[in-house]
């Protein structure tokens, strides 16, 4: 069968093998760490100014996750770096935790070597089952709920070190686009960036259309209704809610790179515009201002290339980065990633109070 646009794999996070396309992806758990200490799981809610007034209905209140480490509660005097962290398309916070086995690899992070820092999963899965972090006026500004709302609230609530070079961000998929968008537009918020196999980094031309793939999406009467279609379906619409709002095309408030079985040239070049590739050399300077940047992807998942490419462009400004493919496909690895990789990038690379 022929697919609505042969760029939806590249363009969106479909690029995943489809044995991790269920919303939930079983993940093999890193050995549990002898003596580790536990951490602390905030549930929060927070609110978002930068969400409010959206077309597609999202709640600008979000759910939040904080976990605070061990000596948070004993040491009431002590500061701590936060690393925030974004998880991927179709999941949200809760469910990225499971992924990667938290609380257990933060604690297993601490336990051998990585100084205690507070990290902050915030959720942003929308009505077609992500934001993409972008700024938009169908989904919500996610990219100002972020490195705006959010590190203003969790600043204002907990025992931060409030400077940016004791921030960092990191995510993975979606979350590792989000941490490469959000760190070249922001590097005045955040001190270290990680991104774990991040997804949409370029896009690709058009292929053939599927008139009855528009057929199902135009037939939709609400962006609730999505929730009918396939998983990569529903990547399509999140995708161009956040990268072609309309907001003169109700109900869905977006336009499809596909129009009466005909490409749409001009849609694509807005989804283009917002591929970090697209936009890097734009953003040299921002990338220079960061203490360290870090980027990893399996050598079975198909989107190695494209995150080769994004070290490689680093490489030819000379950029300092820190780049490994490990074995693994897109989701296998990403337990053990975080507790053994991506926990200790921030231990070395952000600022820690004397």
């Amino acid at each position: 069968m022929k697919t609505m646009l042969t760029a939806l794999a590249l363009l969106a996070p479909a690029a995943i093998v489809p044995a991790t396309l269920a919303a939930q992806v079983q993940t093999p758990a890193p050995a549990a760490v002898p003596g580790a200490k536990p951490v602390t799981i905030e549930r929060i809610t927070v609110h978002s100014p930068a969400i409010e007034g959206n077309l597609e209905g999202e709640s600008p209140d979000r759910a939040v996750l904080v976990l605070l480490p061990p000596s948070y509660r004993t040491s009431p005097g002590r500061r701590y770096p936060v690393v925030y962290a974004l998880h991927g398309y179709s999941i949200g916070a809760e469910q990225w935790a499971k992924e990667i086995h938290v609380p257990q690899t933060i604690e297993g992070a601490f336990a051998k070597g990585a100084r205690e820092m507070i990290v902050v999963m915030p959720d942003s899965k929308t009505a077609h089952n992500g934001s993409f972090y972008s700024r938009s006026q169908t989904v919500g500004d996610f990219e100002t709920f972020v490195s705006r709302d959010l590190v203003r609230y969790i600043d204002g609530h907990y025992r931060t070190v409030a400077d940016r070079q004791s921030r960092g961000l990191a995510g993975h998929s979606m979350g590792g686009y989000g941490t490469a968008r959000i760190g070249m537009l922001h590097p005045d918020v955040f001190g270290a960036i990680y991104m774990m196999s991040p997804c949409c980094l370029s896009t690709r031309a058009l292929g053939q259309t599927d008139a009855e793939q528009e057929k199902a999406i135009r037939a939709l009467r609400s962006p609730a209704d999505s929730a009918t279609l396939s998983w990569g379906l529903r990547a399509q619409l999140a995708t161009a809610a956040a990268w072609s709002p309309n907001p003169k095309a109700p109900p869905l408030y977006l336009d499809l790179p596909v129009k009466d079985g005909v490409p749409q040239p001009d849609v694509l070049a807005r989804w283009s515009a917002n591929a970090p590739l697209a936009m890097f050399d734009q953003h040299v300077g921002d990338l220079r201002r960061y203490r360290a940047i870090g980027i990893d992807v399996g050598d079975r998942d198909g989107l190695k290339a494209d995150a080769e490419r994004l070290h490689e462009a680093m490489d030819r400004y000379g950029i300092a980065n820190r780049f490994q493919i490990y074995p693994g496909d897109h989701t296998s690895g990403v337990a053990g990633r975080v507790q053994d990789v991506m926990m200790p990038f921030f231990s070395d690379a952000l600022v820690f109070p004397r």
